[in-house]
């Protein structure tokens, strides 16, 4: 079975907060990425504290790595439990986040292909595998990689063995998350929960996923 995590992708303080209280007994973890971030501050990691829920930075860093690492000491100042960061850029710059990450007994994701149609051009032909295996040479505790291509998740399982896969995708791309859930340790999902009439029925449909 998977986790569930949230993607917290809406913009108004008063309402994620209130998604997150009406679900958080559903959630196994909440993804903050820049929507939100640009919107209530790096801080408001601070104010979900009393949910007591792992906090994923989706930031997707992507730059050299003395400027990963500045922005990776930020993210666990403020109270996240872990990042995630783009392969691409090379073993440097994702080592610099994966090691801030044990330096705060953190987590370092490596976003290994993505999950929307446009991610093929680039991601897909043999490039998420390189990133899977630059992910294992890192230390690095797991991948992203798409609930809407299963056979790709099952490929890159393949190199990565039991690190972690978190999988996006689910609901409103297209992924099914009953496709996915006996192959991935994490599913993520978005607006199928915050865009719903009640959040707290949509996320608690998930039960069975998470063996609940």
């Amino acid at each position: 079975m998977a986790e569930l995590i949230l993607a917290l992708d809406v913009t108004e303080k008063r309402q994620a907060k209130k998604i997150v209280k009406a679900c958080a007994p559903h959630l196994d973890a909440v993804k903050l990425g820049y929507p939100l971030i640009l919107s209530c501050g790096l801080s408001f990691a601070g104010e979900l504290e009393e949910f007591d829920l792992p906090l994923i930075a989706d930031f997707k860093v992507a730059d050299i790595p003395n400027t990963n690492r500045l922005i990776a000491e930020q993210v666990f100042d403020a109270g996240f439990s872990s990042i995630i960061c783009h392969g691409f850029t090379g073993q440097d710059a994702v080592q610099a986040c994966v090691d801030v990450a044990a330096d705060y007994g953190g987590s370092c994701f490596v976003v290994a292909e993505m999950s929307h149609p446009g991610a093929t051009t680039f991601f897909h032909g043999g490039t998420a595998e390189k990133i899977a295996e630059l992910t294992m040479a890192c230390g690095a505790d797991g991948i992203i990689a798409p609930a809407t291509r299963p056979d790709r998740v099952t490929a890159l399982r393949k190199i990565v063995g039991s690190r972690k896969i978190l999988s996006p995708g689910v609901g409103a791309q297209g992924g099914d998350a009953a496709a996915v859930a006996k192959i991935v340790d994490g599913i993520i999902v978005g607006r199928a929960i915050y865009d719903a009439e009640n959040p707290k029925a949509a996320a608690e449909s998930f039960a069975t996923i998470r063996g609940r």
